[in-house]
């Protein structure tokens, strides 16, 4: 009993790890989201940090509102990207640990 518990427990330290570090990457990955075919591009890092915004100024110059509505739909295209990255990159690391039935995280 004592070596499952132990051998629980190195797993559980080993899934620690691998999560503080693709959190750590997650953070670092700059994300770009645009929306109006390319028309408003926004970059920004997985810590939800803008990087940049780029407005195609000629194709709003009659309609500013549509600039703004569009540089909304760009932010959350890239917080949806940086979710779906975040699914998969985190994901992965508590895939592999064998819990018993009913065992919840966190701890």
């Amino acid at each position: 009993m004592k070596g499952q518990i132990g051998q629980l427990m190195q797993q559980a330290q080993r899934m620690q790890d691998e999560m503080k570090r693709a959190q750590e990457e997650l953070a670092k990955a700059e994300i770009t989201g645009s929306a109006g075919g390319g028309l408003v591009t926004v970059t920004m890092t997985g810590g939800h940090e803008v990087r940049s915004v780029h407005i195609d100024r000629q194709a709003f110059a009659d309609d500013p509102e549509m600039a703004e509505d569009l540089v909304a739909a760009a932010v959350n295209d890239a917080v949806n990207k940086i979710a779906e990255l975040s699914r998969s990159r985190l994901g992965g690391v508590t895939s592999g640990l064998n819990l018993p039935p009913g065992f919840k995280m966190p701890f």
